[in-house]
């Protein structure tokens, strides 16, 4: 593990387990606009990107992260406001990590609103369902045979059209019931609470492991 990391993290993945991955790391709340700026008279010697505010408060920008990448400090990004700023700085140095990542690069997720959620501020504890999270369980669930293409586009479709805050797993069930008969959305509620993949949660626990080796 790098001798002094400093994660932000949120909703995509409970502190408790970060902590088995990465013992010792730094956690901090998701970043916002100025997170970065104590860390400049002390830097750390790794940075990891996961969560951060879009709506709450001003995102971090671009520009914030160039000097620590600048100095040679690594910084990774996964999963939400990390994959989105590592997009962004890739040719500047910065490490994405995991399948969201991947899916911006590709081109096969264009909007920020993708990663966006909704989360107790207290806890951190999330309040809403991330599309990224929805549209790649729901083509899961298609590979499995639980639905169609088009089923699953229609879904995609349906959900992407919900306000980022009231995106929700019951939410999406509620939505199922106007696609599927009923038989088939009680087969596919039990598949989804047993095989549903978490992908920002998933992408979090890469980039943690990424930087205990690093």
């Amino acid at each position: 593990m790098p001798e002094y990391a400093v994660v932000f993290l949120g909703p995509s993945l409970a502190e408790s387990e970060a902590r088995t991955i990465l013992p010792g790391a730094d956690f901090r709340p998701p970043i916002r606009r100025s997170s970065l700026k104590p860390l400049l008279d002390d830097p750390p010697t790794a940075i990891g990107i996961v969560d951060g505010e879009f709506y709450q408060a001003l995102a971090v920008s671009p520009i914030e992260i160039l000097p620590f990448l600048d100095r040679g400090i690594p910084v990774f990004g996964a999963a939400s406001m990390g994959a989105l700023r590592a997009v962004e700085l890739r040719y500047e140095g910065m490490v994405g990590v995991g399948r969201v990542y991947d899916m911006y690069v590709s081109g096969e997720l264009d909007s920020d609103d993708e990663v966006a959620m909704t989360f107790c501020p207290s806890t951190l504890r999330p309040l809403s369902e991330p599309l990224v999270n929805l549209r790649v369980a729901l083509a899961a669930a298609r590979d499995a045979g639980l639905l169609s293409s088009g089923e699953q586009s229609r879904l995609v479709s349906l959900m992407r059209a919900v306000y980022f805050p009231d995106r929700t797993v019951p939410m999406l069930f509620r939505k199922a019931e106007r696609v599927l008969p009923a038989a088939r959305v009680t087969e596919f509620g039990l598949w989804w609470r047993r095989n549903a993949p978490d992908t920002k949660g998933d992408d979090a626990r890469a980039l943690l492991r990424r930087l205990a080796r690093s």
